[in-house]
């Protein structure tokens, strides 16, 4: 269990709890990358895998003579942070917790746990769903013409890992609006009269999270219009009633 109260600290002790934060995150993030190390060709066996899917008589290459290591290495490193998603937000939320309502905190378990989910569902969709057809885009440009595709495995492999992460992070939205609406930082009214801004927004971070191919884009702008739509409503669900309030104050 951990101890929440921690009484009025000076700026001095607030720096040292955040130090130690992240020195708990960053071993985790270590021992995570350390099993995908342990796993990296398997892992890296379900990465190729759309691409050996959808062209079984092709190869990937690798170009420069530390180009397997650095694959391995960004592997252990992506996968480490995934894997240690829990433990990070739980870090996360025993530093910013002392600073809320006990009515407040009592959602520790459902945010972390909502998180984690939403974030392996976003994952999910875009192994599944967003680079095989990406993939097949950018292949289908070299039909009908002398060029043959055929792609290092280190820009593959960014390529991949960068559409699943970026899918798992924006797929956080509505937790992360009902954690800020839990504390009153945001609205559903002021979500609301953002929706315009909102749209265009989702049309440049799509551009700015994913590779430079439209559908890739097009796939998460989408989904990040339709997660504003249901962080809306999510706001107003968990918008604290007066008698929430209330009993805040008074603990």
């Amino acid at each position: 269990m951990v101890d929440l109260d921690h009484g009025n600290m000076s700026f001095l002790d607030h720096l040292e709890e955040l130090r130690w934060h992240l020195l708990r995150g960053l071993v985790g993030i270590i021992v995570g990358a350390i099993v995908c190390g342990v796993f990296g060709d398997t892992i890296l066996s379900l990465l190729t895998s759309p691409y050996h899917t959808m062209n079984p008589d092709h190869v990937l290459v690798t170009l420069k003579p530390m180009g397997m290591f650095m694959v391995k290495l960004n592997i252990a490193l992506v996968g480490g942070v995934i894997l240690s998603l829990p433990w990070l937000l739980y870090q996360v939320w025993t530093f910013i917790a002392p600073g809320l309502f006990p009515t407040e905190r009592r959602y520790v378990s459902f945010i972390i746990i909502s998180f984690t989910i939403c974030f392996l569902v976003g994952s999910t969709i875009a192994y599944y769903g967003v680079v095989p057809l990406s993939l097949r885009f950018l292949v289908g440009l070299t039909d009908n013409t002398d060029v043959v595709a055929q792609f290092d495995i280190g820009m593959y492999i960014g390529f991949v890992l960068r559409l699943i992460v970026a899918f798992g992070v924006v797929f956080e939205m509505p937790v992360a609006t009902f954690f800020l609406a839990k504390v009153g930082l945001v609205t559903s009214e002021t979500m609301r009269s953002g929706r315009r801004f909102a749209l265009v927004g989702g049309f440049v971070l799509a551009a700015f999270l994913t590779p430079p191919d439209p559908i890739s884009q097009l796939m998460m702008a989408l989904p990040l219009i339709l997660l504003y739509e249901i962080s809306i409503q999510v706001a107003k669900l968990a918008a604290p009633k007066p008698t929430e309030n209330l009993g805040s104050t008074e603990s």
